[in-house]
């Protein structure tokens, strides 16, 4: 019984440091979906966080804030624009699982629809190396629509070579 004492104590002094905090076992009905999408949160900021490392980012944003209190996707790109990473809750927000998306240019979200001065005012951004922030039109996996609100910005190693593009993107009415 003492044991059980001890790992009960440290348990809560491990937990009370943590953002993720301890679930009652018959809430996890409730709780459940949330604490698999906290757990993907964690997962792909530690992917984020080495890719910053890996890629010598001079700069780069709190993830943990983009995602957990904005809620926002993010979407990494390579200077060629080819998607390098998206978050888990891009399908949330528009049906494609991360993995169907790597690999693959951002403008598979446009369509016939998209609005082509926006798109060309995001291009001239790219091009010119400058962060923008626009709302598009943007389709989902299934084919319907949706606006989407994309603050882009250009990554650049600590030596100012550009080495990557990353999004914050929200689902917006």
């Amino acid at each position: 019984m003492h044991e059980m004492k001890q790992y009960d104590e440290a348990a809560h002094r491990f937990y009370v440091t943590q953002l993720i905090k301890s679930l009652p076992l018959t809430s996890w009905d409730l709780y459940g979906p949330y604490f698999n999408t906290v757990c993907g949160h964690f997962d792909d900021i530690f992917l984020l966080q080495q890719m910053a490392k890996d890629n010598k980012w001079g700069q780069h944003s709190e993830f943990e804030a983009e995602l957990f209190d904005k809620n926002s996707v993010i979407v990494v790109t390579d200077v060629k624009l080819t998607i390098v990473h998206a978050t888990k809750n891009i399908a949330v927000m528009n049906g494609y699982q991360p993995k169907e998306v790597l690999g693959r240019k951002p403008r598979l979200f446009q369509g016939p629809d998209t609005c082509t001065e926006t798109t060309q005012r995001i291009r001239t951004a790219i091009t010119n190396k400058l962060p923008f922030e626009e709302t598009v039109l943007n389709y989902r996996k299934n084919g319907s629509t949706y606006y989407c609100w994309i603050k882009g910005e250009p990554i650049f190693d600590t030596a100012g070579k550009l080495v990557n593009f990353v999004a914050f993107e929200k689902e917006v009415a």
